[in-house]
């Protein structure tokens, strides 16, 4: 199976306008348009009954102790985790693309409606939900797509993995508020395919 996107080539940078925070001269981030980028995929396995796609951060800090703070640096050799930024299930078996803006188109304090989305999609809540948790004027369950905004003072170049899957299901066996951890683990032993492309991101000037 491939996968590609007319929003930005593999392994390059991700246009802001598909992140979530651009960076800002003066206050480091301001935000951005939030919109979702284009996918596509060809070479379907056969008894391809339906699709999922994750998109997720591989280069999060594992301790956020240094994170946006003045005068301090997140250093490059922290050990880093997974940030899911993008869960979207049961695409119907004969879906080849996805169109920028189609599932997001700005920020949404306290997140975007879920999991019901287009066509009888659903989505799983990324883990905004988590980071904005203690913010009372952003805390909600954040489904769908919010794309890159990672620490302006990390010294590390953020990769971000768009993968989709091909399922041996019409519809995935999790059911309400589930996030990508849950998705993955329902997945097993359903996959036929997968394909993946990365794009790259930083609020770091330093990295340009």
């Amino acid at each position: 199976m491939k996968i590609w996107s007319d929003s930005f080539a593999d392994n390059a940078a991700i246009p802001g306008e598909f992140a979530f925070g651009v960076i800002d001269p003066e206050q480091h981030v301001k935000l951005s348009q939030n919109k979702n980028p284009h996918l596509a995929w060809n070479d379907v396995p056969e008894g391809a009954k339906s699709f999922v796609v994750i998109c997720h951060d591989v280069d999060v800090p594992s301790k956020g102790d240094d994170v946006n703070q003045e005068g301090r640096t997140v250093p490059a050799d922290l050990p880093r985790v997974d940030f899911f930024h993008w869960v979207l299930i049961d695409i119907p078996a004969d879906v080849r693309e996805i169109a920028a803006t189609s599932h997001s188109h700005g920020i949404t304090p306290h997140g975007k409606f879920g999991p019901e989305a287009l066509h009888n999609m659903r989505h799983g809540i990324n883990d905004y939900t988590g980071w904005f948790a203690n913010d009372p004027d952003m805390a909600g369950d954040y489904y769908g797509y919010d794309g890159p905004c990672p620490p302006w003072n990390d010294t590390l170049l953020h990769h971000y993995v768009f993968t989709v899957y091909a399922l041996d299901i019409e519809r995935l066996p999790v059911e309400g508020r589930f996030d990508g951890a849950q998705v993955r683990q329902a997945m097993a032993g359903h996959v036929l395919a997968e394909a993946h492309l990365t794009g790259v991101y930083t609020l770091n000037p330093n990295l340009l």
